[in-house]
């Protein structure tokens, strides 16, 4: 039960990453090949580690630690129905196959999960209407 909490609460923290920088860099997000990303693990390994701080980022990861902070405070107030459909592709792929990236991920942004059960039931409202 622990190890499905922590997948949804990274699950959901990828939505909100994938919207902050959808929202607020919309053109460099776009350009990212996300197929290709998700299908190596040396790619999700280096944006992970750079949105945890623990390497240089590349020009989109810069932007998407950047406004990581406020999409999980506003729970991605600024994010559209399409910018959540990409990310929940995203969401799968990681929580799935990059469970220890997930984790850091989590234990970085929201380690106590207090945001994220917040975001999660903002988006659960905002499937229904």
């Amino acid at each position: 039960q622990d190890s499905q909490k922590v997948t949804m609460t990274t699950a959901v923290l990828m939505l909100v990453c994938a919207c902050a920088v959808a929202t607020l860099a919309q053109n460099r997000f776009d350009s990212i090949d996300i197929d290709k990303v998700l299908n190596s693990k040396r790619l999700v390994t280096n944006y992970v580690q750079c949105m945890v701080g623990q390497r240089p980022c590349p020009p989109e990861g810069a932007d998407l630690k950047k406004v990581l902070p406020e999409a999980i405070r506003t729970k991605c107030a600024k994010c559209s129905d399409a910018q959540r459909d990409k990310a929940i592709k995203v969401i799968r792929k990681l929580r799935q196959d990059y469970p220890e990236e997930w984790k850091l991920i989590t234990d970085k942004w929201d380690p106590k999960g207090l945001l994220m059960k917040e975001f999660e039931q903002e988006i659960a409202k905002r499937k229904q209407g």
